[in-house]
């Protein structure tokens, strides 16, 4: 995850517009190995910006048809602050499986886990990853990537709020030292027990210091405070 992640960074912290946005999510589609990587996002003031992999022409109809009204993963996404697999989602309604049957001949995929991320002052934004794969295979690929593709979701959001010009990108909260150190072994892929004993405390206390950096960002649950350590550069992996 380390490499990974690095990597990301590196190509985030150069970006300076939302073609070089675009240009990360294309590398991001070939590092996690998924068919189709989508970051779709909705500011204050109702504007959309998206970076995805997705065929054009699909993408052109997906608007003409106004299919977000309809798409059970936008529609569910709505209405759910953690990861969302697609197989939880109503697929029952026809309008949803006709629409399913269109997106998969444009090579959506079948399968798909989409982050919600909701953002400064309104925003809403996802991060989906796609492929066109077997149940088994994607369970066992959702299960072991869910953690790192969260925090990767994150890493995009903040960087294309900064692109559009910072008008939403939050203010930077201030950690203690102890907050820091939690958050950083956490990011490195220390366990709870192995960072408590890291740092020779109780794993009582350790949960202070987590709920406690993650009022302090505004954090939906840990996995998200790390992402949004590490996105304002408070911890460094």
């Amino acid at each position: 995850m380390k490499d990974k992640l690095e990597s990301l960074i590196t190509g985030l912290e150069a970006a300076t517009s939302h073609a070089d946005l675009q240009d990360v999510i294309i590398g991001l589609r070939d590092v996690y190995d998924v068919d189709h990587i989508v970051y779709h996002a909705v500011n204050r003031s109702g504007q959309q910006y998206a970076a995805l992999t997705y065929d054009p022409d699909w993408v052109d109809r997906y608007i003409e048809k106004e299919y977000a009204r309809i798409d059970p993963v936008v529609q569910g996404c709505y209405q759910r602050f953690h990861p969302v697999d697609w197989k939880m989602l109503d697929w029952s309604s026809p309008r949803a499986r006709n629409f399913m049957g269109e997106a998969s001949e444009a090579g959506v995929g079948n399968q798909g886990l989409s982050v919600p991320i909701r953002g400064p002052n309104g925003q809403f934004a996802l991060f989906t990853a796609s492929s066109r794969s077997s149940d088994q295979t994607w369970e066992r690929y959702a299960r072991s990537n869910v953690g790192e593709l969260i925090l990767v979701a994150h890493f995009v959001n903040q960087k294309a709020l900064e692109l559009d010009n910072g008008t939403d990108v939050q203010k930077t909260a201030s950690l203690s030292p102890r907050e820091v150190d939690t958050l950083s072994l956490l990011a490195m892929g220390y366990s709870r027990a192995q960072a408590a004993d890291s740092l020779s405390i109780s794993e009582h206390t350790l949960r202070v210091y987590i709920e406690s950096a993650r009022f302090k960002l505004g954090a939906q649950n840990t996995t998200h405070a790390v992402a949004k350590a590490i996105a304002h550069g408070l911890i460094a992996v």
